[in-house]
């Protein structure tokens, strides 16, 4: 397995604190500093009051959350899926690009990866046996490719025409697309999100992954989705039935309980990020800067600055380029899910050290 790329970055970011100095300011890492909606949580604990709910719940998930997943893949996204045969409740969609691997590309078989790209996609490659490729690099025989967009760590929305693309390659190909869509609400400047399914034929060749953690605020809660394609959707029930024992049904209600209550909560987050993402980028102005979407801006660092240097000598952390691939050498990734205060006093850190 390769190192586990956010362990690492948490234990650098928490070794460099502990060793004294001015106070450090953490922007490397993606975890919400806002949690669910109040009536999410009070949803959770209602639930959790009742008797009957301490016991295993349907392995495969209740039928009225795939129908509440289903539902808002119509009415925000024009997709309709079958929530039946096409949706998989998953313990997190981090669980899901392991059970995608797993479920769609034999041992030995390639999969195209993005870079830079999320570092657990690696993990997801050697959990499957298989070998790895770039789109920079790939060929048609490979068996299977993931996408994500927007992007982690790019904040790159989808170009035009990528999905469709993808379909046309996987049925010439024979191969599986997942597209890994946990930002798919978080996007800017007016942009409307894009699933993967809104394409021709992609339920035919693929699956989306959805994320309660990044729409809802709901991260460690484990709580998400694969939807498309019926097969890879019998594949990963077919896992999960063999690896875990269901998720507790209160999450579950939960779940419904954000999906199909008031959805201004989702907006407000967004908005949140588009105005840091604003604030982030005018502060880094002179350098390459980009943020599209998600709640990251992706930057190239100046000459002779370096992430450790950043860490070490200036107080402020952020994601090294490098640890999301190759060609993120000599970038960073900056997160906005902070407060406003910590976001600025870390710009202002970093203008500091540009300087």
């Amino acid at each position: 397995m390769p190192e586990q790329y956010f362990t690492a970055l948490l234990a650098r970011v928490a070794a460099a604190a502990a060793a004294g100095g001015e106070p450090l300011v953490d922007l490397g890492r993606g975890n919400p500093e806002v949690g669910p909606p109040e009536h999410v949580v009070r949803a959770l604990a209602e639930s959790a009051a009742r008797p009957d709910v301490h016991g295993y719940a349907p392995f495969a998930g209740l039928p009225a959350l795939k129908e509440a997943i289903a539902a808002r893949y119509r009415d925000v996204y024009g997709v309709e899926v079958d929530p039946g045969r096409e949706v998989a409740v998953l313990p997190g969609t981090k669980t899901g690009l392991m059970e995608f691997a797993l479920c769609a590309v034999e041992r030995g078989g390639t999969i195209v990866l993005p870079d830079p790209g999320y570092p657990d996609y690696l993990s997801a490659v050697a959990l499957a046996g298989a070998r790895l490729t770039s789109f920079s690099g790939f060929d048609e025989a490979a068996a299977a490719m993931y996408l994500n967009y927007p992007s982690n760590p790019t904040a790159a929305a989808a170009p035009a025409g990528v999905f469709a693309q993808a379909v046309d390659w996987a049925q010439r190909t024979g191969a599986w697309v997942l597209h890994d869509f946990a930002y798919g609400d978080l996007v800017f400047e007016g942009r409307r999100p894009q699933s993967f399914l809104s394409a021709d034929g992609a339920r035919g060749v693929g699956i989306e992954l959805f994320s309660m953690s990044k729409s809802y605020g709901m991260a460690g809660w484990r709580l998400g989705f694969a939807l498309g394609n019926a097969e890879l959707v019998r594949r990963i029930e077919t896992l999960q039935n063999h690896a875990f024992a269901g998720i507790f049904r209160p999450v579950q209600e939960a779940g419904i309980a954000a999906l199909t209550g008031p959805q201004d909560s989702v907006e407000e987050r967004r908005a949140t990020y588009e105005h840091r993402r604003n604030r982030a980028l005018a502060a880094l102005a002179g350098l390459d800067a980009q943020s599209d979407g998600t709640f990251f801006v992706w930057f190239q660092l100046p000459e002779a600055v370096t992430v450790e240097n950043l860490l070490v000598e200036h107080r402020v952390a952020v994601a090294p380029g490098e640890g999301f691939g190759a060609h993120g050498a000599g970038w960073a990734r900056l997160s906005l899910e902070v407060t406003d205060e910590t976001l600025d006093r870390g710009l202002e850190q970093l203008r500091a050290a540009f300087a």
